[in-house]
């Protein structure tokens, strides 16, 4: 560590609550998924926002899962602006946005030739979300994608998941199924087939266009979540109404050293 106690310290870690997210930049972030992906490193890569820091306050088993040697990158401004302010600025932590990574990793990896497999959502928005990238960004190496029944992260889920992972033989695994299941799934499969796996939420839909994507304005001021509530009310008003109390309480109250 430099010897200044001013200076800005970069690849350090910062826990809000009970998660440890690490300081990067979405840059950087991209650089690094990119050569995982080539180096086939086993790692969990999580993109962790305020949501993920309330679950792992009340639920054991995910804080662990989120504490293991996988990494958090900081998904959402909120847990950012936390992340600043436990660090009293001398962190550069920058929002590593989950969408925005997952199309810049698609992109930048055609000159790489990294190949990737899809998993999540359903089979209609896996054969939109194909269609969508290779319009978006010709000569993309695709190897495979399943969308998996629904069910629980079990021996014979992961067991049938790794199978066709390996036949497929990509370089980067995205699973798309929903927090916190997919940092489940993640922590578990990437030591099975032995690749990074990224847990990227709702970036499928909105690349596949099924989900239609917050305006940059609201991206640009950390609301983005509130234009999320407003479009699904119904299904995500306990998340955001009682997730958002709670993870105020856990970056106050459960952030450790």
């Amino acid at each position: 560590m430099n010897s200044d106690s001013n200076a800005v310290m970069k690849d350090s870690y910062v826990r809000v609550g009970r998660v440890p997210f690490i300081a990067t930049t979405a840059d950087e972030a991209c650089g690094d998924v990119i050569r995982w992906g080539l180096e086939r490193k086993a790692i969990s890569v999580r993109l962790s926002n305020a949501y993920c820091v309330a679950v792992a306050s009340n639920d054991r088993s995910y804080a662990e899962v989120l504490n293991d040697e996988g990494v958090n990158f900081p998904d959402g401004r909120p847990v950012v602006w936390a992340m600043k302010a436990r660090s009293r600025g001398r962190i550069l932590a920058g929002h590593v946005r989950g969408p925005s990574l997952f199309r810049n990793v698609l992109d930048r990896g055609r000159s790489k030739n990294l190949k990737h497999f899809f998993l999540g959502a359903t089979d209609e928005t896996l054969e939109d979300l194909y269609r969508a990238a290779c319009n978006e960004y010709p000569g993309i190496s695709i190897a495979g994608m399943y969308s998996p029944q629904f069910g629980p992260v079990d021996s014979s889920f992961l067991e049938d998941v790794s199978n066709r992972i390996n036949d497929a033989d990509p370089d980067i695994v995205w699973v798309a199924l929903g927090t916190p299941k997919q940092d489940f799934c993640t922590a578990a499969l990437c030591r099975m087939v032995q690749r990074p796996c990224v847990g990227v939420g709702a970036a499928f839909d909105f690349v596949a266009g099924t989900i239609s994507e917050a305006p940059r304005f609201f991206q640009k001021f950390g609301i983005e979540w509130l234009y999320r509530f407003a479009s699904e009310p119904r299904r995500l008003w306990k998340r955001y109404v009682f997730g958002n109390v709670t993870f105020i309480r856990s970056a106050l109250t459960e952030s450790g050293n």
